[in-house]
């Protein structure tokens, strides 16, 4: 059984620290993963992260959403720095916390360091991520969960899978697919998530 309340307040990072351990990694050579090929990555992400925290802003619908949540949430994200969606999203995640004036409490945590974690939370047998965990005040019920990526974006990605298998092409389609988007699409159904626990 995973103990949530443990690994939100024991190894939970907020969203500065999760950024700057990013950057210090970076500055060393490392990824935080275990395989050198996620520097390259890590480094296109560093730079995503930095445009969607300078672009967005929050839609009316989730903002009204976010007023109208009754009692605190803690949000607990597994992700990864070289993780191309969770760059895409985790800047989401922070400016809804931020909105949220203290009613919602996020930590971030990697994936890689948590298997049980992940493994409670696996999107089609896989390990894919980010993955949101919302839970109760006490970090000790899991209220609902949100991943790896929009539903539709999800579902495009399977198409583009029978296409072709090549990394560079698929990344190019699906950070394409965020460009155009600008969060729309995420925000719309993290507003669903949230309309959920009103």
């Amino acid at each position: 059984m995973v103990n949530y309340s443990g690994i939100f307040n024991e190894q939970g990072m907020d969203y500065l620290t999760y950024r700057a351990l990013i950057d210090q990694l970076l500055l060393e050579g490392k990824a935080t993963g275990d395989v050198t090929y996620d520097l390259h990555y890590t480094k296109m992400n560093v730079q995503r992260m930095n445009r969607v925290d300078k672009t967005i802003s929050l839609t009316d619908d989730l903002t009204t959403a976010i007023d109208q949540l009754a009692g605190n949430r803690k949000f607990l994200v597994i992700t990864e720095g070289w993780c191309g969606d969770a760059a895409q999203i985790v800047p989401v995640f922070n400016k809804i916390a931020t909105a949220s004036l203290g009613k919602i409490d996020l930590k971030f945590v990697l994936r890689d360091q948590n298997l049980p974690l992940i493994d409670a939370h696996l999107t089609n047998g896989g390990r894919a991520i980010p993955v949101l965990i919302v839970l109760n005040e006490s970090a000790d019920q899991v209220l609902a969960t949100w991943a790896p990526r929009p539903q539709v974006l999800q579902e495009l990605l399977k198409e583009w899978k029978r296409e072709t298998t090549e990394m560079p092409i698929l990344a190019e389609k699906l950070h394409g697919w965020y460009a155009k988007d600008k969060t729309q699409t995420t925000q719309a159904e993290l507003t669903g998530l949230l309309k959920g626990l009103l």
